[in-house]
């Protein structure tokens, strides 16, 4: 067989790779962008539409298992990149300035962990090596500026007109709860807490974004249809708890995504399973696989099934989030599979197209 032909079975077997997290095969996304023969084996560049920081080595494991079931005996090295794109938006508006992706991470109803999913997800795309912020959209409830370690801080403005966010474990962050005092209630109408989103998201110096997170309040009202009419999301992930009633509500919010135009990237399963810290029993308290369900039912992914652990309430209540406090913990890798699974199914939509077309201005002469 001449190094033509070899190269040529080693290519085929890589592109026939299907990589968990994209849910694609390599050859289906051209991520095998190089391949050469090296010191006795083989050498792929792969380059991938998420962050892969920590994915090396779970990628060329897989990789070589790939070629072994193709009979192909020789060693592989990877060389592993991350090429992140702008996709496709609502009709009508485009990506934001130097912000990629905006996802929506949202609930149809308060108290499944929504915040904590939010903050963590964004971390663990910090940590995967992707430029990450973080919008706090709930109004009435901020929740990151404690989760973040920032209660009581204020952000800047150069030139008084817009703000600098505020730094926190490598993630941009802006709240409400940074311009108000912990303890005042905002006692506002619809239209000012919708203007006040608005000003938030377009007043903020947010500088080169892959993606920008925003944590949503709970429920389908103003906030929501804002969030689907002005801004544009990329993708949206709904989080929910295995009980019916939880799912219940989860469903109105990925209908609501649905009506007006925003894709639904998944369902997360927060507080799945509770893991006893003294005799290592496992117990589905609110119920077993209701997100899976769910996510057959609307024909989503499953990103994620976290866990009900009082570690992860301590860590986010003193600031620094599971995937800080703990990242080597098997409660932070059930946070950083669900980010890269996020990632993945955001990669595999279609990309943004808008800034290939000229635009049109038609003129009264």
């Amino acid at each position: 067989m001449t190094l033509q032909d070899s190269l040529a079975a080693v290519r085929a077997a890589l592109d026939a790779y299907v990589d968990p997290y994209l849910g694609e095969s390599l050859g289906a996304t051209q991520a095998v962008r190089e391949l050469r023969a090296a010191g006795g084996g083989f050498a792929a560049r792969v380059t991938l539409g998420f962050p892969v920081g920590g994915y090396q080595s779970e990628l060329a494991t897989a990789l070589t298992a790939r070629l072994a079931a193709a009979g192909i005996d020789a060693p592989l090295t990877v060389e592993l990149e991350s090429d992140i794109h702008s996709h496709a938006v609502q009709r009508n508006l485009r990506p934001l300035g130097e912000i990629k992706n905006v996802v929506a991470v949202a609930s149809g109803k308060g108290g499944v962990g929504k915040s904590t999913v939010a903050v963590n997800l964004a971390l663990a795309w910090a940590a995967q090596g992707a430029r990450v912020g973080v919008l706090d959209a709930d109004i009435y409830g901020p929740s990151q500026p404690l989760m973040l370690g920032l209660t009581g801080q204020r952000p800047s403005t150069s030139d008084g007109k817009h703000l600098r966010p505020l730094m926190a474990h490598g993630v941009s962050a802006m709240s409400i709860g940074f311009l108000v005092d912990a303890d005042q209630p905002m006692v506002w109408r619809g239209p000012m807490v919708t203007q006040a989103l608005t000003q938030l998201l377009s007043e903020t110096q947010w500088g080169a974004l892959d993606y920008l997170v925003v944590d949503m309040p709970p429920g389908t009202g103003d906030i929501q249809l804002t969030l689907a009419q002005r801004v544009p999301v990329a993708g949206a992930v709904i989080v929910t708890t295995p009980q019916d009633i939880a799912l219940a509500d989860a469903r109105k919010g990925l209908k609501m995504f649905e009506k007006v135009s925003v894709p639904v990237l998944g369902i997360v399963e927060n507080m799945s399973v509770h893991i006893c810290s003294q005799c290592g029993h496992s117990e589905h308290i609110f119920g077993a696989g209701g997100g899976e369900r769910m996510a057959r039912e609307y024909g989503v992914r499953l990103l994620g099934e976290l866990p009900l652990d009082a570690h992860i309430r301590e860590e986010a209540d003193g600031g620094r989030p599971t995937v800080i406090a703990a990242p080597d913990s098997p409660r932070a890798q059930a946070y950083l599979s669900m980010a890269r699974r996020t990632a993945g199914a955001l990669a595999a939509r279609a990309r943004d197209r808008s800034s290939v077309f000229p635009k049109i201005v038609i003129e009264q002469t």
